[in-house]
């Protein structure tokens, strides 16, 4: 069989079935994930990203190859998750510009647009590391490119692509010496590889291979003969602990103030963390980076348009847990009487909420609701008979509800809808009561706290007689606006004339990653100053969002 002409059709069989292989091996994928930090699944979001890209050739119909590669590549950019994705995303974007708006393929425009793809990820990655995903397209770019000049027939050229795509991914320990220390193949490499092998069995109309034959990868991760790949690395070593993903849809009136410039702002972004992607088409820019301080990355986006598709992971949990968990995978814990789950965003606020007893912090507030799947996972993991989970946000009350339906262990769920909230409800926690009294106790504590937050307007609006302009600061009380004005400081001081009376004893100032410390000193300054006889404490939350959270009783 010789196919010398690649047509839509074809294309979008050999996509759909490139999705299904790299479903099939998504977990044997995750199992090598190692480099550069632990920062999720590979396997998974590999997969995740291919399945969005999938998905939208789905929904076309058409023969036109530079069409199906089009949607191909914006469903990739749209739906990528992690380094693995977004650089996935990149290879087939660039393989779509390298089309030329053509109808059909041969084997050397085939060829070309492999290379193409393989230029534009590169383009997109900050710092290139040889060893990768980028390596293993960048070998078999390099041999489709040589085949083409003495072969015409397309299925030919993809097999001489996919057997030095597999050559390439056996080489990668040799190029990274941390793969070689633990006796492993690059993940994003072999996910590569999976997606190729399934193009590749679309061309011939064959069945997809059951397993990656020539890599065994079930024998690379086995505990006999490897250590976990996170014993090699300590959590103190890492330095940008948050994996942090954001789209931007542009808007005009910002761009018209704030001209985009992918480079400037990739540069600009490279200053604030590393593992840096930014790639960027006429409607979005997609942001991956491992940030200390995820909210200055995104307020600097912010110039450009407006968040969506926001995810912050904390990795140093994430290699905590993979530890803990190779570690113990072989010795059950006995179960502890109570535990208690609680969500929060910020390292501080994090450290504040585990000083004070939780069991188990999830990730995620605001800009980032934690699914019922996170509750209940952290459920399992604080291995407890009895668990309480505070919300601390009334958009994830209901995830947890479902997740503590779902629990086999006995749930209860305070429903606290502010970090003050969850805080003085966790205080009121009495080890001795049973699981009934002590929501009912927490449940009131929380009630009895007044909260107030300092963030940002992100549009022009008016509301509650308010008139608040874009870029201005606003005070909110219990969830109801009540001051804004462009200055941080003076937003503030009518937030707290809002909320604290002359019944009130004490004032906890929870410090947003945002404000500095010699700003914190003028505010407190200012509270003893105005309120006489009330007890004044700081904490540095280091939340995103919000400058300031208040905590009045």
């Amino acid at each position: 069989m010789t196919v010398e002409k690649l047509d839509g059709v074809t294309f979008a069989q050999m996509v759909l079935s490139g999705a299904h292989h790299l479903t099939n091996n998504a977990k044997r994928i995750d199992a090598l994930n190692v480099f550069p930090v632990p920062d999720g699944d590979t396997g998974t979001n590999m997969n995740l990203s291919m399945t969005s890209g999938a998905n939208e050739v789905k929904k076309l119909n058409s023969n036109n190859i530079s069409e199906v590669a089009d949607a191909f590549a914006k469903g990739l950019l749209m739906g990528a998750r992690g380094n693995s994705g977004v650089i996935l995303s990149q290879i087939f974007r660039g393989f779509s510009r390298g089309m030329e708006k053509k109808s059909t393929l041969t084997a050397k425009g085939l060829a070309n647009a492999i290379d193409s793809g393989v230029a534009s990820a590169y383009k997109a990655v900050m710092k290139p590391v040889e060893g990768t995903i980028l390596t293993v397209a960048k070998d078999a770019a390099k041999e489709a490119v040589e085949v083409a000049q003495k072969e015409n027939d397309v299925i030919a050229l993809m097999e001489d692509v996919v057997k030095e795509a597999k050559a390439s991914l056996k080489r990668t320990p040799d190029l990274l010496p941390v793969l070689k220390e633990v006796g492993v193949v690059d993940s994003g490499g072999q996910g590569l590889v999976t997606i190729y092998e399934g193009f590749l069995a679309a061309l011939k109309g064959e069945a997809l291979p059951e397993s990656n034959a020539d890599i065994d990868m079930e024998e690379m991760v086995n505990a006999e003969h490897h250590k976990s790949a996170h014993d090699f690395m300590d959590t103190a070593d890492i330095e940008f602990g948050y994996c942090t993903e954001f789209m931007i849809k542009f808007e005009a009136d910002k761009l018209s103030k704030n001209p985009f410039n992918e480079e400037e702002f990739r540069n600009e972004l490279s200053e604030h963390g590393d593992s840096l992607l930014v790639v960027s088409d006429d409607d979005i820019i997609k942001v991956h980076v491992h940030a200390e301080y995820p909210g200055t990355c995104m307020t600097l986006g912010q110039r450009y348009g407006s968040l969506t598709n926001m995810k912050i992971e904390n990795m140093r949990e994430q290699h905590t847990a993979l530890v803990d968990e190779a570690n113990n995978r072989n010795e059950p814990k006995e179960k502890t009487e109570y535990a208690i789950v609680t969500v929060a965003m910020g390292s501080g606020l994090t450290e504040l909420f585990e000083s004070l007893g939780a069991s188990v912090v999830i990730e995620g507030g605001q800009t980032m609701n934690p699914s019922t799947k996170d509750i209940t996972d952290a459920i399992k993991q604080a291995n407890a008979q009895n668990v309480l989970i505070l919300p601390n946000n009334k958009n994830i009350i209901m995830a947890a509800d479902q997740a503590a339906d779902l629990a086999e262990e006995n749930v209860e769920v305070v429903p606290t809808s502010t970090i003050p909230q969850g805080i003085s409800a966790l205080l009121a926690f009495h080890p001795q009561a049973d699981i009934a009294a002590n929501k009912k106790t927490m449940d009131e504590a929380g009630k009895l706290v007044k909260t107030g937050q300092v963030t940002y307007a992100v549009r022009d609006t008016q509301i509650d007689g308010l008139t608040i302009e874009n870029g201005n600061f606003m005070g909110i009380a219990d969830g109801k606006i009540k001051a804004s004005h462009q200055d941080k400081l003076e937003v503030t001081k009518l937030l707290l004339q809002e909320m604290v009376s002359d019944d009130d004893e004490i004032l906890t100032v929870l410090q947003g990653e945002d404000s500095e410390d010699e700003e914190v000193k003028a505010l407190v300054t200012y509270i003893e100053d105005v309120y006489e006889n009330i007890e004044i404490e700081v904490h540095k939350g280091n939340q995103p969002v919000y400058s300031y959270i208040f905590s009045v009783e």
